[in-house]
């Protein structure tokens, strides 16, 4: 994976802010200067995580934790966008001693602003390394993959590919997340704008069809889960196979010409207060107990060697090329072109 500084995480988020209006929710803490990466010897018994979710597996891997560690963790869960409108509106006084966001590009830029501090976790090694930082500022701990999700009451089986959603028998039945919320869905319109020539001519498409933008991608998938549409497009596909495996009418594909893979990279925040105990999460991350908690959770683990529950594996997954290479600005390009399409 090639990766470069490129953009500022401040003019990223600045993009963030300006095209979602997601505006700062309470406060927080954070600074920047880069530490040696060392074992993780705690010496402190609080925490405090900001994380893009997912919700529940945020929870069970807080409570895994604080029982092996016996270490607090005070946690504030919300969409990447809202996390980095967060950070940016406490960079004079920032809380936060680890940060997770669902999306790489979005780590990339905290990166290149000197937002996170390095640290090689145990078990790193065993990670998938297409989603980690070379220079170990992150680590992709677990990913998903953004398939169409559908209605399985309203349709009874779908194998369609990404432009047969404009099609006219679709017509105002198709929902696709936000992407001034959701950083999976920005990483869809990247990946399949870069890797397709005509990727943007099938989103304007998708816009003059009727497809509904709305919400994060748990708001989408609810909108096909009780009936007011029927596909969604670029949806998260665990929380598809959650909703499955809990009796909802939905089930999800992934078309042939390929898909997004999105990880979901934690790292530390540069000067956290509480530094050892950060380091003791990340460790705890990539542990097998953590990682097996992700496949329980129904989301690709980093390590390809746990036992999957009920999802595709990702070696079943056609995916599509993602290029690194300034990828900061590339992402507020592509948020900003989405923006012209509407």
């Amino acid at each position: 994976m090639k990766k470069t500084k490129g953009f500022t995480f401040a003019c990223f988020t600045a993009s963030i802010l300006l095209l979602s209006a997601c505006g700062a929710d309470s406060s927080a803490t954070t600074t920047s200067t880069k530490q040696d990466s060392k074992p993780a010897e705690v010496a402190s018994d609080t925490l405090t995580v900001y994380t893009a979710g997912p919700e529940g597996l945020a929870e069970n891997i807080q409570t895994a934790f604080e029982e092996e560690t016996g270490i607090k963790v005070e946690m504030f869960q919300a969409p990447t966008g809202k996390i980095l409108s967060r950070m940016e509106a406490e960079a004079n006084n920032p809380v936060a001693d680890v940060v997770v966001l669902a999306s790489i590009p979005s780590m990339e830029g905290l990166k290149s602003e000197d937002k996170l501090q390095p640290y090689e976790p145990k078990n790193a090694d065993k990670m998938n390394a297409d989603w980690n930082d070379l220079d170990q500022y992150y680590y992709g701990y677990s990913a998903s993959a953004l398939g169409v999700a559908y209605n399985t009451n309203q349709v009874k089986s779908l194998d369609a590919d990404w432009k047969a959603f404009a099609d006219k028998e679709w017509k105002g039945r198709v929902t696709m997340p936000d992407p001034t919320t959701s950083g999976s869905a920005v990483d869809f319109l990247y990946g399949l704008t870069n890797a397709d020539k005509n990727g943007w001519d099938t989103i304007k498409s998708w816009l003059d069809n009727d497809v509904l933008v709305a919400g994060a991608n748990k708001e989408s998938l609810d909108a096909v889960i009780t009936g007011d549409k029927d596909v969604v497009v670029s949806a998260v596909d665990y929380m598809t196979y959650e909703a499955k495996e809990k009796g909802e009418p939905v089930d999800i594909y992934y078309p042939k010409s390929g898909t997004v893979i999105s990880p979901r990279a934690a790292g530390i925040v540069a000067n956290a207060k509480h530094a050892d105990a950060a380091k003791a999460y990340m460790d705890f991350l990539l542990s097998d107990k953590a990682q097996e908690l992700v496949a329980d959770a129904y989301i690709l683990p980093g390590n390809d060697s746990i036992e999957l529950n009920n999802r595709a594996p990702l070696s079943d997954i056609p995916t599509l090329p993602f290029e690194f290479e300034n990828i900061e600005q590339k992402q507020v390009t592509t948020l900003n072109k989405f923006l012209s399409l509407n």
